[in-house]
């Protein structure tokens, strides 16, 4: 049955109000740690538009293994924390990404 649009949805504001007090809801470090490490994410994307001979190998490799283990860190603990995995991976391939252009740099 329809809800008109005068009365207040109480599934949707049960649904908010339980996602806030959830264990990864926007009041723990569950919410925030990940939402802060998208900014390694944006950064590596606006990297890709700088010349190869700009990227640091080494920070870059740093950067491969530091997202590859906290995905595995975002995956292990319980409950799973999939905000975290899923700003880990889309680092991981950023700095992969980034690393094949310095590789193809090194090797010319």
């Amino acid at each position: 049955e329809a809800v008109p649009h005068n009365k207040p949805n109480f599934s949707t504001m049960n649904a908010v109000r339980t996602w806030i007090r959830s264990p990864h809801g926007p009041t723990t470090v569950h919410f925030w740690g990940p939402v802060a490490n998208w900014g390694f994410v944006l950064a590596a994307m606006a990297d890709m538009k700088k010349p190869p001979d700009m990227i640091s190998g080494k920070m870059t490799g740093v950067m491969c293994v530091y997202s590859a283990l906290f995905m595995r860190f975002a995956w292990m603990i319980q409950p799973r924390n999939y905000l975290l995995f899923s700003c880990h991976f889309a680092n991981e391939c950023a700095q992969l990404y980034q690393l094949s252009r310095w590789g193809g740099i090194v090797k010319s």
